[in-house]
């Protein structure tokens, strides 16, 4: 029987280096695929992707796969990018990366592998998938420190057909020993972390770059001028640090925090020490992706994260029409921020997720 191929995207990094090392292990046919999304150079004159692209290179020799690259900038700017901008031009806080994986790696990647010749793509994300009766089933990862279904909540179920996630079965500190064991390049090399196309960077300068900042007025909860900020883009929900207020009294003890924004008045709202008006128990979400299917019940419980680095809660879900849903937490949510994603679970499978788009209570 002639062996399946499978196409890997490779990153230059530890885990989609090991995830094309394990798929051959297993007798797959393993082809290498590193995607390009991001043309500009960093504040050092270097090219990251070039980086990137070196060690790939490196890891495929050493496993004895092919590889090849493709530019994804032009498709990674039109449906990512310019979303990113929007989001952040309307004072929402978004995050490219899960349309990244919806966007790009699912859906141009995925094209470009079937036409290598693929029958299955691979990818080096912490989850795992199971197929019962025809349907896909995005599961968590068992490294529940490092579970990335909460990126993939946009997924959809044709998109997870032939998909295998290699790593899912694995802890980090697995993979990290296992890379050291063949000598792969990559086996210390740092995890990324943050926005992909920004790096190492400042990211209010990059910012800048693309969006005017505009100045305004910041107040506190009873409409007292306390300062002035930068640009209400650069603030978000919760916020303690960089608000500039070091010095000034205000009326109880504490840090200050950001607690709204007003975008059509430009003003950015603060409190200080009560942080009570940072929580929350209902809020909209729209856009809701059904990985499975949407469901038949009008209203029922389950878990959700309302952002990547959190536990799960326990919430009421009331589907609304329009791929809109309202989520009632069992108890107040701190720093529920518009622009995020709430991401839903039942017990070990990803339900799939939406965009906040108001605080309701």
């Amino acid at each position: 029987m002639a062996k399946k191929t499978v196409v890997v995207g490779m990153s230059g990094g530890v885990d989609s280096s090991v995830a094309a090392l394990l798929l051959k292990e297993q007798g797959y046919n393993v082809i290498g695929l590193f995607m390009k999304n991001w043309d500009e150079k960093t504040e050092n004159g270097c090219c990251t992707a070039q980086i990137d692209y070196e060690d790939v290179k490196r890891v495929c020799a050493k496993i004895d796969i092919p590889y090849y690259t493709v530019n994804f900038a032009k498709e990674y700017m039109e449906n990512v990018f310019q979303y990113f901008l929007a989001a952040y031009k309307a004072g929402h806080t978004p995050n490219p990366d899960v349309l990244c994986n919806r966007e790009i790696k699912f859906k141009h990647f995925k094209e470009r592998a079937v036409a290598l010749g693929a029958d299955y793509i691979a990818t080096g994300h912490y989850c795992n998938i199971a197929v019962k009766d025809g349907k896909n089933y995005l599961l968590k990862s068992k490294d529940r420190q490092k579970d990335q279904t909460y990126f993939l909540n946009q997924v959809t179920q044709r998109q997870l057909d032939n998909v295998l996630f290699p790593l899912g079965i694995y802890e980090k500190t697995q993979v990290r020993a296992i890379a050291q064991q063949y000598n792969l390049s990559t086996a210390t090399k740092k995890d990324s972390t943050g926005i992909c196309f920004i790096g190492e960077r400042n990211f209010r300068k990059f910012l800048q770059n693309y969006l005017p900042a505009q100045p305004g007025k910041i107040l506190n909860l009873q409409g007292q001028e306390v300062g002035e900020h930068i640009g209400l883009m650069y603030y978000t929900i919760g916020q303690r640090r960089g608000i500039n207020l070091g010095g000034r009294k205000g009326d109880g003890e504490g840090r200050w925090f950001v607690v709204k924004k007003d975008i059509n008045k430009n003003i950015l709202y603060v409190s200080c020490g009560d942080e009570s008006p940072l929580y929350s128990t209902v809020c909209s979400v729209k856009n809701m992706n059904w990985i499975l299917e949407k469901p038949f019940a009008k209203q029922f419980d389950c878990t959700a994260k309302f952002r990547y680095r959190q536990e799960e809660q326990k919430v009421t879900i009331t589907v609304q029409a329009n791929d809109s849903i309202i989520i009632t937490a069992d108890e107040g949510q701190r720093a529920v921020t518009t622009g995020q994603y709430a991401v839903l679970y039942m017990d070990d499978i990803c339900l799939g997720g939406g965009v906040i788009t108001n605080i309701l209570e």
